[in-house]
């Protein structure tokens, strides 16, 4: 059975993919699987047991990487098609079966719960992560046996969304204090390239040797292995939150100007706080434009991430 899976271009939506990728596996395990992807998100699906090709969409002007991506699959006879992206792509080839997002879906559900809408499940399936023997070992270098690790996101692909770094340093404190969850604790701070400052301000408040780089140091595909090896991770609404709720570490996201009913972190290990005021609340001012907004995530206190993480510390699987 050969399957073309057409998913996002970002790390996060590329996650919150992976439930139905879960569920192909499951249910179609002799299947050949091709995904098509944004270039970045490519590493996250190196270690897909069915995968039998990645195929990347670099965007390009005038829609040519859709044409581009029409070329290298019309000359297959598709059993199956998924596609998340709504291409006009998946309509012009041939497909036995066809499941594509469209006006049908519920914009308004949880992304994970769209997706599951395009393949018409009843069940939800949650994301889950699978990794190469190359990522594993990089993960196993940067993450060895011994104390337990916090892993920290200070960081995210938009400004306005991002808590201070300030904050971030006192949380962390309190986290591996005597009297926090995790005393003593290593810290895994994380960045992607171009966010090393606010990543870099978090690693170097942590004490000399329990402080773990890993500010663009490795492809997404090998953070989330990194990640998955950690006890706990809390950090800004970003593609890395996604990755740690899906390898199963405790996670609690920190909302602002996003929305939280389509994207919070799933799973039962996986929570949110949220700035008391709304992403339409946040933005109601003069003059606001998305590339020029300043941090919008004042409103959300250390206190109030204290109390969210003192909650999932003690949750139960």
């Amino acid at each position: 059975m050969k399957i073309l899976f057409i998913t996002a271009s970002r790390i996060g939506d590329g996650v919150l993919s992976m439930g139905l990728l879960d569920h192909i596996v499951r249910t179609y395990p002799d299947a050949k699987v091709t995904i098509a992807c944004g270039p970045l998100a490519m590493s996250l699906f190196e270690g897909y047991p069915l995968l039998e090709r990645i195929i990347p969409l670099q965007k390009q002007k005038r829609h040519k990487h859709w044409a581009k991506l029409w070329t290298q699959i019309v000359g297959t006879r598709w059993d199956m098609v998924v596609d998340l992206r709504n291409s006009a792509v998946s309509r012009l080839i041939l497909a036995g079966q066809r499941h594509v997002f469209g006006n049908h879906i519920n914009k308004s559900a949880h992304k994970i719960e769209q997706n599951a809408a395009v393949m018409e499940l009843a069940n939800v399936p949650a994301p889950k992560l699978w990794f190469t023997a190359a990522q594993e070992e990089a993960a196993k270098v940067l993450i060895s046996e011994g104390a337990p690790v916090l892993a920290v996101g200070p960081t995210a692909n938009w400004l306005a969304k991002t808590w201070p770094a300030g904050r971030f340093i006192e949380v962390v404190e309190w986290m591996r204090s005597d009297s926090g969850p995790i005393p003593g604790a290593r810290v895994a701070v994380f960045g992607a390239p171009g966010e090393e400052a606010a990543a870099r301000e978090v690693l170097l408040s942590v004490p000399e040797g329990f402080g773990i780089d890993v500010i663009a140091r490795c492809d997404p595909g090998t953070a989330a292995a990194v990640i998955a090896r950690c006890g706990f991770y809390f950090g800004n609404d970003s593609g890395l939150m996604h990755c740690a709720a899906a390898a199963g570490v405790k996670t609690l996201g920190l909302f602002g100007p996003s929305y939280p009913g389509v994207y919070r972190p799933w799973g039962d290990m996986a929570a949110y706080v949220a700035t008391p005021e709304s992403f339409d609340e946040l933005i109601d001012y003069e003059g606001y434009s998305a590339g020029s907004a300043p941090c919008l995530m004042e409103g959300l206190s250390v206190e109030m991430v204290i109390e969210g993480l003192d909650e999932l510390h003690n949750k139960k699987p």
